[in-house]
């Protein structure tokens, strides 16, 4: 009875379809697609790539910035110079993507950088005020 059950529900169900979205696009992410070099890339999944890797870069930039203490705008500026070098060598040189395909250099290089500013500056300016006054 059991089994009749459970077959029965197992019908009443729909199954995911685990290989698209709605969209067409393959839904399975891979992480080790983030370090292929042949991996292929769209410009929605580049894009977000870069957008979250600036902003875990500005988290953990703020989180050690503002635990030093370090203080200034020279510091600010060496954070914009290593968030952008370090989306910079990712994707020309761990991914080795074409950056004409995805709208250039400014393109990619400005993905996330706002946003990344914003959360490098309220990690760096809490673990600061918490930790030093």
């Amino acid at each position: 009875m059991r089994e009749r059950k459970s077959a029965k529900l197992n019908q009443q169900q729909p199954q995911p379809q685990l290989q698209h979205h709605q969209n067409g696009h393959l839904s399975p992410f891979k992480l080790a697609k983030l370090l292929d070099p042949d991996a292929s890339w769209d410009k929605d999944q580049l894009g977000d790539v870069l957008h979250w890797t600036r902003q875990a870069l500005g988290l953990f930039c703020g989180l050690i910035w503002g635990a030093i203490p370090l203080v200034g705008g020279l510091w600010f500026l060496l954070f914009a110079a290593v968030s952008t070098g370090i989306i910079y060598a990712y994707y020309a040189i761990v991914l080795k993507v074409d950056e004409e395909e995805f709208g250039g250099h400014g393109a990619l290089l400005q993905e996330g950088l706002f946003a990344s500013i914003s959360v490098f500056l309220l990690s760096w300016i809490l673990v600061y005020s918490l930790a030093h006054f």
